[in-house]
């Protein structure tokens, strides 16, 4: 056997998108069934708090597309970054929405917040970290997320260009066949063992970090 096909083996029997679900999958549902989590997903969660997180998810996002953008090169981080996915533009519609054209000025990071964000700038220096990240909020989004997309506009009388545009990937075409290339090429990414397990392990941390971002904001408004 070569040592290609050990290091293969020794990785994991199963793809490295069904190993990396399978290790985060714990740190999946403590964010997903967080107060502030349930209130939103329940569509019992204020406008106001609505209005908090997307705030939030602003510089969160601002943070990830801009290290995107200077790793959109790297032949590893590269292959996760799509145009098409790109949210700020549309947080920033939503934003123009829920507070108006001043918007910019009534929000700031909360310390959760800006914690969150100096991590995701620290993965300049680690390329897979960037897909840990971008793992954890666009297979959100694109699964999950789109739950949310119908649960607040129906709470909140908003509509797709008007609040919720955020959930809205109609670039993507077939949510369900983009998931799935997204998991093939997280499977054909050739990763020794220990860049691997780095990759879950951040993967896990921008899980807990944007749980303490949802604990904040539950803190606020719930």
């Amino acid at each position: 056997m070569s040592a290609t096909a050990e290091a293969s083996l020794s990785l994991s029997p199963e793809l490295f998108s069904e190993r990396l679900k399978a290790a985060t999958w714990g740190d999946h549902e403590t964010a997903e069934h967080h107060g502030f989590t349930r209130a939103l997903l329940d569509g019992t969660l204020s406008l106001d708090g609505y209005t908090a997180m997307v705030a939030q998810h602003y510089f969160a996002y601002a943070a990830l597309e801009d290290l995107g953008s200077r790793l959109a090169d790297h032949p590893v981080a590269g292959r996760f970054v799509y145009p098409e996915l790109l949210r700020v533009p549309a947080l920033v519609r939503d934003l123009e929405h829920l507070l108006g054209p001043t918007w910019r000025d009534r929000i700031s990071p909360s310390l959760a917040t800006r914690t969150y964000v100096a991590r995701i700038e620290q993965m300049a220096d680690h390329p897979e970290g960037f897909v840990a990240h971008h793992y954890t909020r666009y297979m959100g989004d694109v699964s999950g997320g789109q739950f949310i997309r119908r649960v607040v506009a129906e709470a909140h009388g908003l509509s797709d260009d008007h609040g919720v545009s955020f959930y809205v990937f109609d670039r993507l075409g077939s949510l369900p066949k983009f998931r799935a290339g997204y998991r093939a090429r997280l499977d054909a990414l050739e990763l020794d063992e220990s860049t691997a397990q780095r990759l879950i392990d951040e993967t896990r941390l921008a899980y807990q970090l944007n749980t303490e971002v949802l604990a904040d904001l539950g803190r606020a408004y719930c």
